[in-house]
C-alpha cells in the first residue's frame, strides 16, 4: 500500500502530504483516456428508441468529422459530445464539455456544450419544446460553428447502413489530446510533478 497524508481536514493539509498526493493524482491522470473509453463503451446496446445505440451515434459523428478532415480535437469532440448521455440525463451536453474543457479550445467546447439546443432545432417542435432555442445564441462568435456540427456530423449519424469506423479508430487520438490539459487550474502543479 502506497503511503497516505495523514490530515482529517483539508486545512490541515501539509506540504508533505501533497507530496504524497500529487503523484497518485498523476497516476489517476494518466488513465483518463482508458475510464473515458471505458464510459462510452457503456453506450454499447442502449439505442434508447433511435434506431442507432448511444456509441454508434457517437462513432458515426466522429467518423463524419474525420471523413471531412476535421482535426483531431474536433473529432474527438464528435467522438465524446454525447458521453453524457449515461450520467447526464437532462444536461449531457455538461457532462461532455466538462470532460473535454482541459483539453480543447474554447471554440469546441462551447460547441459541445451547446450542442444540445442547436440539435433541438431538429425536433425540438415534436415534443412540445421551442425549436428555435438556439436562436438566444445568435451573433455569438461560435453559433455558426455549432450549427455546423451538428447538420454536418450530429444531425445524419443516426442511419444503421451509414459508415462507422470502429472505436479502435479514434483511441490513439483520444490518447494524445488527453495526454495534457491546455488549460486546468492543476496546469503548473501537474507539469511540476
Amino acid at each position: 500500500m502506497s503511503p497516505r497524508a495523514t490530515f482529517t481536514r483539508m486545512d490541515q493539509s501539509s506540504r508533505d502530504d501533497w507530496a504524497l498526493i500529487v503523484p497518485e493524482a498523476m497516476k489517476m491522470a494518466r488513465t483518463l483516456p482508458d475510464r473515458v473509453l471505458a464510459h462510452l463503451r457503456l453506450l454499447d446496446g442502449d439505442f434508447g428508441g433511435f434506431p442507432v445505440d448511444r456509441l454508434t451515434h457517437c462513432l458515426q459523428t466522429a467518423t463524419l468529422a474525420h471523413r471531412d478532415g476535421r482535426d483531431e480535437e474536433y473529432v474527438c469532440c464528435a467522438l465524446l459530445h454525447d458521453i453524457g448521455d449515461t450520467l447526464g440525463s437532462f444536461n449531457h451536453p455538461d457532462i461532455a464539455a466538462a470532460i473535454l474543457k482541459p483539453f480543447v479550445s474554447e471554440e469546441n467546447h462551447w460547441m459541445v456544450q451547446q450542442h444540445g439546443i442547436f440539435q433541438g432545432h431538429n425536433f425540438f417542435h415534436h415534443i412540445g419544446l421551442d425549436r428555435d432555442l438556439r436562436e438566444q445564441f445568435r451573433g455569438h462568435p461560435h453559433f455558426e460553428r455549432t450549427a455546423e456540427f451538428v447538420e454536418r456530423y450530429d444531425n445524419p449519424a443516426f442511419d444503421p447502413r451509414a459508415e462507422t469506423l470502429p472505436l479502435e479508430t479514434f483511441e490513439p487520438m483520444l490518447r494524445r489530446l488527453m495526454a495534457r490539459p491546455r488549460q486546468s487550474i492543476y496546469k503548473a502543479a501537474m507539469e511540476a510533478a
